[in-house]
């Protein structure tokens, strides 16, 4: 920061969904900031500009609320805008540039959406959302679950999560085979899983999980087609982004009984609206989007942001995101 740049002063943090941000980040380290945390998100781009106005250094908690260009530009006193973690496709990195805004990422911790991956695996498979509810109503065992060992483990994507999510399945004893669009045989090798294709992939797994970056080639990469080619014994898991599915098709195919069930922890909208028809979905474990959302993570993320603000206040900016 030069001697003519004066330091950040007010500090909005947004959807503090659990209202833990102010306990779990080390704010007390920024004595001239003034911190604002919304537990909200508003989805009124007026109402939402409006909010922000006020705000010189705003604090965006994935891409739960999006900074397209029309947002940005409402905002003449935002001079630092944060995003938790190394990245975020919902925020116009060239329109911040443009406006003199420095856009940058925090840290984060480990891989903490291969442990939701695998709960909703297990949870589908051995039916324990039921037979928990079963027992606490005074009942026993009602249905036969099915176990991982012997099955096979279909991963779309296979990159940094779609990898541990398949060392994980090698470890339970299944067969692991997987697909993208530029999956090579050596990179399947690596992980330690077979390259198919896609039709293959989808015909053969007891259990799909995707594990792709949201993109316009990637959405809706599994349509009512590719739900058709599923055996009526498989299940599907998506952890990554909700409109990786079309998701009027998955439901669809629930109701019909195509497919065996559903693991989904990501939406087409978040947070997801209470009609949401996929609420009413048979065969389904819904959780509400906790892949990233750990202690450690956020711990992580915080303190990127604290670190973040005193790297601006000091003139060398951090981990800065460029177009």
């Amino acid at each position: 920061m030069s001697q003519t740049t004066p330091p950040l002063k007010r500090l909005a943090i947004l959807d503090d969904y659990q209202g833990v941000a102010k306990a779990m980040g080390p704010w007390d380290k920024l004595p001239g900031v003034e911190v604002t945390v919304f537990r909200d998100t508003i989805t009124d781009r007026d109402a939402l500009a409006k909010r922000l106005e006020p705000f010189d250094t705003i604090l965006a908690m994935r891409e739960r609320t999006p900074f397209p260009r029309a947002l940005i530009e409402r905002l003449p006193n935002l001079r630092l805008l944060i995003t938790t973690a190394a990245r975020n496709r919902s925020i116009d990195a060239a329109a911040c540039m443009e406006r003199g805004v420095v856009f940058c990422g925090t840290g984060s911790f480990g891989d903490p959406t291969t442990d939701i991956t695998w709960g909703l695996i297990l949870n589908l498979m051995r039916d324990l959302p039921a037979q928990q509810a079963s027992l606490r109503a005074g009942g026993w065992q009602t249905s036969v679950g099915t176990g991982t060992e012997g099955k096979t483990l279909g991963v779309i994507g296979l990159g940094k999560l779609g990898a541990r999510a398949a060392k994980v399945g090698l470890a339970m004893g299944m067969k692991v085979v997987a697909w993208s669009q530029n999956l090579t045989d050596e990179r399947a090798a690596e992980v330690g899983v077979t390259r198919v294709d896609k039709a293959t992939l989808l015909s053969t797994a007891d259990v799909v999980t995707l594990h792709l970056i949201l993109s316009d080639r990637s959405r809706g990469i599994i349509g009512a087609a590719d739900l058709a080619q599923m055996k009526p014994t498989a299940y599907i898991v998506n952890t990554s982004r909700g409109p990786l599915i079309d998701q009027d098709a998955l439901i669809a195919a629930l109701k019909a009984g195509t497919i065996a069930g559903a693991g989904i922890d990501v939406y087409d909208v978040e947070p997801l609206p209470k009609d949401h028809p996929i609420l009413s979905a048979p065969n389904t474990v819904l959780t509400p989007h906790l892949g990233y959302v750990t202690q450690q993570n956020y711990t992580a993320y915080y303190k990127g942001a604290v670190e973040a603000i005193e790297a601006f206040n000091a003139g060398a900016p951090v981990r800065v995101i460029t177009p």
